[in-house]
């Protein structure tokens, strides 16, 4: 299929500089302080909906427009939708899994208002992601130790989840599907098989930017993957971008963002967190300390698309936004034409 307009101007973006991703939502509603009552709004639910961020763009669309309207001041060229959790199996905790397509369309149109706004206003373009969460469950890993081979879930259902939230998210006007903080690779091979379902069903390109996370320092995520790994894994996939987010800071993050640099053959994102959390799950690390090492990674040729995770502010995206401003893009190595296989680590035949 032909590519979008959407896509075809980011790629053309892609090549001349390196883009800015906006922050989290996480983190900043967490800092309004927000009560149940907030959270409900008017709507009639049995069940408590603290912490439940992704019903706001319901019940406080005011609120998640002023964080995305931040970021896009701050300088974010892409803009992701506050749908982290806002798929069936997540929103099944709190009762409200009927308003799953509500919550993405709304989300996306959120987003979506915010970056066309911000485009008309100065004439850049600006991108809408949507944004697809792990969910609370895992494809890869039992919950029990005593039974190993049980799953809570099994792939057709969480792909179905997905396709639900896919669907609704396009319909909202998004650009692309981000599926972020993938720490099972068989959650995200679900999502991105939804996607490409529901590009099947549009008979237009939905383009697919994938992130992952890592547990620990040796550079896995929870299912025991390598970098390299999970990028065999899902190269199949085309992705528009490949990359990291959360996991740790920026300095903890580097030799994993020089290793998938090396072998991925798309465009490189990497959004990390706002340094290590401290002892009460805050993030101290400044703006210009956060922007002074993805500086560095920049002046390396490593990345192609920076922004924040979890404690970054829109003060962080402007630092990011001035370090990486002027630097010349990574340039990703030409495709192997090799055979190249998967488990937990990769396997190239040359």
């Amino acid at each position: 299929m032909n590519p979008s307009p959407a896509e075809a101007a980011f790629r053309a973006a892609l090549a001349t500089r390196i883009l800015v991703k906006d922050g989290p939502y996480g983190t900043a509603i967490q800092a309004h302080g927000l009560t149940e009552a907030d959270y409900r709004g008017a709507l009639e639910l049995p069940r408590d909906q603290k912490g439940n961020n992704d019903l706001l763009n319901l019940t406080r669309p005011d609120l998640i427009e002023g964080i995305a309207r931040a970021y896009a001041e701050a300088g974010a060229e892409l803009l992701a939708t506050n749908s982290f959790n806002a798929n069936a199996i997540s929103q099944a905790d709190y009762g409200t899994e009927a308003l799953v397509p509500a919550i993405n369309r709304a989300a996306a149109e959120i987003v979506r208002r915010v970056a066309d706004e911000a485009s008309r206003a100065d004439g850049r373009p600006r991108f809408v992601a949507g944004a697809l969460g792990p969910t609370n469950k895992t494809l890869s890993l039992s919950p029990r130790v005593e039974d190993p081979g049980f799953r809570e879930v099994d792939f057709d259902q969480v792909k179905a989840v997905y396709r639900q939230q896919i669907d609704a998210l396009l319909e909202g006007g998004v650009d692309f599907i981000l599926i972020e903080t993938v720490f099972d690779t068989l959650n995200a091979k679900a999502a991105a098989f939804a996607a490409m379902e529901a590009e099947d069903a549009r008979g237009a390109r939905v383009p697919l930017l994938l992130s992952m996370t890592l547990t620990d320092l040796s550079g896995r995520n929870l299912s025991g993957q390598t970098v390299e790994a999970f990028f065999v894994s899902i190269a199949h996939t085309r992705p528009l971008a490949v990359g990291l987010n959360c996991s740790f800071g920026a300095t903890e993050l580097r030799p994993h963002v020089q290793t998938l640099a090396a072998v991925a053959d798309a465009p490189l994102m990497v959004y990390p967190n706002a340094g290590l959390p401290n002892a009460f799950g805050g993030y101290d690390e400044a703006p210009e300390t956060t922007a002074a090492l993805i500086r560095d990674w920049a002046e390396s040729g490593l990345v192609n698309i920076v922004g924040g995770c979890c404690g970054t502010t829109p003060a962080h995206i402007a630092a990011i936004r001035r370090a990486v401003e002027g630097l010349s893009p990574r340039v990703p190595p030409a495709p192997r034409t090799v055979l190249a296989l998967s488990g937990l680590e990769a396997a190239i035949f040359a």
